[in-house]
């Protein structure tokens, strides 16, 4: 019974897959085997790329590493054969980076860097450069925060820049561009100004802006407790529409992409301890999945609604979670989620909001989102081991675990048969290993 069960499971993964990458398909100008922005291709952590490694250490199936100046939790982007990440050029943040490697040799092609003469406020763990960049259209577009958001050459000459305002936070700035046709959509945030806003990739113009309440100051709602969000939006269809998602520090709101309209919004971020987002939503079969920050609830709303559709189309909500800040991935209608404290896997059923497994086999908290080649799933710690399992929503099953000896928040980018890491103090290509 249990080799029937597991290959039912694999069949559904394959079928998912094949799906998605119809659905899929057209919302991407990435080249196949690309990862050129948060979250990958399709901004939901899965590649459909073969080649991807199973194995590997600090030491073996490593083709190159290169050395970067200052720890920060911003992901890699790899797309046409160089790899993108951010990083500071000093510990107050005052020069603010974007690094370009050549993806087959580690070679640094060009850096681009931006002065700003003022010390923001952030927290220990959150490093300055904290952003992930995003690629299309032979276009790199990074946000640096208060610094701006800037648009280059994949040579690296700059085409534009944008001065969105100051984003003043005690814990900093984290939320990534992402790219849609030909708009850069960005949750501008946090700080005492909040608002989703989108610009033309071509000239960095506003096509769009949607303001965001800020109760508080910015770090704090009007009762004190904590306020903000981190979270990268998600692109999503429904009906013949194609809106964005933004987690937002009280609920989620879908925009028009082209638009800016809102179709629809479900309260139920925040909690008690505080108003917070910090992973990007999840779609899993016409489901949004979501889990607020700071131990809040997690959620699962409908995507086919219009208006306030908290009370139509949220399905469930379940209150206290564990400490949730990677964002999870899809697999059919479960979501696999990294959690950061206790340092567990879970595998949850957005249709009901059971959890289905939990385990600890990462042994470590996970501040970096789960990536999926096929039916694998790499989870990773902020101690640099990833565990490599199984889609199986039955048990937890591990196929191997690989440890790079240095710490990291950064979620790799799987692309062109390897895997990047951003670590405290490097950039790695793994390869080799298929398994």
């Amino acid at each position: 019974m249990g080799g029937v069960l597991h290959q039912r499971a694999i069949f559904r993964t394959l079928l998912f897959a094949a799906m998605a990458a119809v659905c899929w398909g057209a919302m991407t100008t990435a080249e196949a085997g690309d990862w050129p922005q948060f979250r990958g291709p399709r901004r939901d952590g899965a590649t459909d790329a073969p080649g991807v490694p199973l194995r590997w250490s600090a030491t073996n199936n490593v083709r190159w590493k290169a050395p970067l100046p200052h720890p920060a939790n911003g992901s890699p982007v790899v797309a046409s054969g160089r790899v993108w990440v951010t990083s500071a050029e000093d510990p107050q943040g005052l020069r603010r980076s974007l690094y370009c490697f050549d993806a087959a040799t580690g070679e640094r092609k060009w850096v681009a860097t931006v002065d700003y003469g003022q010390v923001m406020p952030t927290h220990k763990t959150n490093p300055y450069c904290g952003t992930t960049p995003a690629v299309a259209d032979g276009k790199v577009v990074v946000w640096h925060g208060s610094a701006g958001l800037y648009c280059y050459s994949l040579n690296g000459e700059q085409l534009w820049k944008r001065d969105l305002g100051e984003f003043k936070h005690i814990w900093g700035y984290g939320t990534s561009p992402i790219i849609h046709d030909d708009l850069v959509l960005l949750n501008s945030g946090p700080g005492k100004r909040l608002f989703a806003i989108a610009v033309r990739l071509g000239d960095g113009s506003t096509a769009w802006q949607r303001d965001e309440p800020v109760p508080g100051d910015g770090s704090h709602n009007a009762a004190g407790a904590y306020f903000g969000t981190w979270s990268t939006p998600v692109i999503a269809r429904s009906g013949g529409r194609t809106f964005a998602i933004f987690a937002m520090p009280t609920r989620l709101v879908a925009y028009d992409v082209a638009t800016g309209k809102e179709v629809w919004t479900c309260d139920g971020v925040n909690h008690p301890q505080g108003d917070l987002a910090y992973a990007s939503p999840t779609i899993a079969e016409g489901v949004c999945f979501y889990t607020g920050g700071f131990r809040g609830p997690m959620l699962a709303v409908r995507i086919d609604g219009e208006g306030d559709v908290t009370s139509t189309k949220r399905l469930w909500r379940i209150e206290q979670q564990p400490q949730s800040i990677g964002s999870p991935v899809a697999v059919g209608p479960f979501v696999y989620r990294p959690n950061a404290g206790p340092g567990t896997i879970q595998c949850i059923d957005v249709r009901t909001g059971r959890v289905r497994w939990t385990s600890r086999g990462a042994g470590g908290n996970m501040w970096a989102s789960i990536v999926r080649a096929g039916e694998r799933l790499y989870a990773t710690t902020q101690e640099g081991t990833t565990v490599v399992f199984r889609a199986n929503p039955q048990e937890y099953v591990e196929l191997a675990r690989n440890s790079l000896d240095e710490g990291t928040n950064a979620t790799p980018a799987l692309a062109e048969g390897a895997i990047f890491f951003r670590t405290a103090n490097h950039l790695w290509c793994i390869g080799g290993d298929e398994g």
